[in-house]
């Protein structure tokens, strides 16, 4: 049987973290809003004691999230997905805006992901980069 689009698109995203070599494809959690024209995607990787962000390319995995968020055929489009790696098969689950409170953050969010597969273990972000922390101090 034939895979629809949906299918083929959720096989290229779990190639496409595969391809960060430096790190095990087993224990990832893709977590990403998507909307129209907007892609926003956290990359988690566990080890062990620790979860590891790792940034996303977003042109290739970006075109592919949001290719996907196109592919709705639900006429309630979901707004989050979590995608997460585990003793090599995904688990792709998707979040409707009506289960999303009116006052969480992304980053709330992205956090909460992180803790439903990985547990309390702490997240260690990669040190900004000069030219980010200029900006974050400019405030844009």
């Amino acid at each position: 049987m034939p895979k629809d689009r949906t299918e083929e698109l959720l096989d290229l995203i779990g190639q496409l973290l595969a391809e960060d070599t430096e790190y095990p494809l087993d224990g990832t959690l893709l977590y990403a809003e998507v909307a129209r024209a907007y892609v926003a995607p956290s990359i988690y990787k566990d080890r062990g004691n620790h979860i590891l962000y790792r940034e996303p390319d977003l042109d290739r995995l970006g075109d592919a999230l949001l290719e996907l968020w196109e592919a709705q055929t639900n006429k309630k489009p979901w707004k989050e997905i979590e995608y997460f790696v585990k003793n090599g098969r995904f688990e792709a689950t998707y979040i409707y805006p009506e289960e999303i409170g009116p006052n969480e953050w992304s980053f709330y969010r992205r956090n909460q992901a992180a803790a439903k597969y990985f547990g309390g273990k702490p997240i260690h972000y990669p040190e900004m980069s000069e030219e980010d922390k200029e900006l974050f101090n400019l405030g844009c």
